[in-house]
């Protein structure tokens, strides 16, 4: 493949750490974060051991709010100055790396940038299987399915007839969960933001019931469905928190499952309220468990093989909410993150929120 690097190239950093909502405007008064442009290293220049990446779409997850935040977690956040910790897809345009090179599909933790200057290790090569593209690896294939997977089999271990709550239900890793748990037999209760996602889940995913947070008599819904229709909950996959999951407390059967995936409905508030209703986990007997899908690193080849096969018969769907389809430039895409990653709270979206940087190269 022959493709000529530009001398430089735009990427968006951290410029300070919000202390709620992300300040979107760029480089200005408290602004999260700041447009700048750096110098690309030649093919010549590209490190001993690394690669250098085309970024042609990059992700937009909720976990990204908690990378900002300067406290101890899972993972280092990022620094003041450094490029947005983003997962991405792209191409090779540029190898030092003995398991890589140009033309070669990747992906791994590019960031909000044109190119990803990094260690070849620190990237996969893909083989688009038939049924799947290049894009599926930060959605199903990627790390929204493997939250999925590992989340509602291994530690919410659904059986068939589980009723299953899955909240965030229109979002990447919920709307793969609400299929996941209809493949395996059980009964699912979505749970989403408006009536047009609801919508979508039950009619297109199958959904048993679907249940719009935002409407006024929700609290009471919520409860005449879970306890009196269908008899308690058995397993809940957690992606909001908040006052959702402290309502789902009292409606969990014995022996329940939580699987906590996410908080984001806390995930802006600088003080949140916590739960009041947390003793029906003792009087249940039931199970609150937070997981981290990087633990299950080295069985990620077993859910990429049932994933791989669901999408290629068709019984898993997947859709794609895509910002910066009509951007001019990989510059003016860029500029676009900081918004979508507030959009992407606001719930804007409906399955997975990626950002398009650049048309892929094939």
């Amino acid at each position: 493949m022959s493709f000529s690097i530009p001398a430089s190239q735009s990427k968006i950093v951290l410029r300070q750490r919000p202390e709620a909502r992300v300040i979107s405007t760029l480089g200005q008064g408290d602004s999260t974060f700041e447009y700048v442009t750096e110098k690309l290293p030649s093919v010549a220049e590209v490190k001993d051991g690394h690669v250098l990446i085309r970024v042609e779409h990059v992700s937009l997850d909720p976990a990204m709010r908690g990378w900002l935040r300067d406290a101890r977690s899972y993972i280092p956040p990022v620094q003041i100055g450094e490029v947005m910790r983003a997962g991405g897809v792209g191409t090779v345009v540029a190898s030092k790396f003995p398991g890589l090179q140009p033309g070669d599909q990747v992906s791994g933790t590019l960031g909000w940038q044109e190119y990803a200057h990094i260690p070849g290790k620190a990237c996969e090569k893909r083989q688009v299987a038939g049924g799947s593209t290049l894009l599926d690896y930060l959605g199903p294939l990627g790390s929204s399915g493997q939250t999925a997977y590992w989340g509602i089999f291994d530690v919410g271990a659904i059986k068939a007839n589980d009723v299953v709550v899955v909240t965030g239900a229109a979002g990447s890793v919920g709307s793969l969960v609400v299929q996941m748990a209809k493949l395996k037999g059980c009964k699912v209760i979505a749970v989403a933001g408006s009536d047009d996602k609801c919508k979508w889940l039950k009619e297109s995913l199958k959904a048993d019931e679907a249940l719009n947070y935002k409407h006024a008599d929700f609290k009471k819904t919520y409860r005449e469905v879970t306890q009196k229709k269908y008899g308690y909950i058995d397993v809940v996959f957690e992606n909001v928190g908040g006052e959702v999951l402290d309502l789902t407390l009292l409606c969990l059967k014995p022996g329940a499952r939580i699987a906590l995936c996410g908080a984001i409905a806390d995930y802006n508030n600088p003080k949140p309220t916590g739960l009041k209703n947390y003793q029906t986990l003792i009087a249940m007997r039931a199970k609150l468990q937070g997981f981290i899908v990087f633990d299950y690193a080295k069985r990620y080849h077993e859910a990429e093989r049932d994933i791989s096969k669901w999408l290629a018969d068709g019984s898993l769907a997947r859709k794609f909410h895509v910002i910066g389809d009509g951007a001019k430039s990989a510059k003016e895409a860029l500029q676009l993150c900081p918004q979508a990653l507030n959009d992407l709270f606001d719930g804007k979206n409906v399955g997975k929120m990626v950002v398009k940087v650049a048309e892929p190269l094939r």
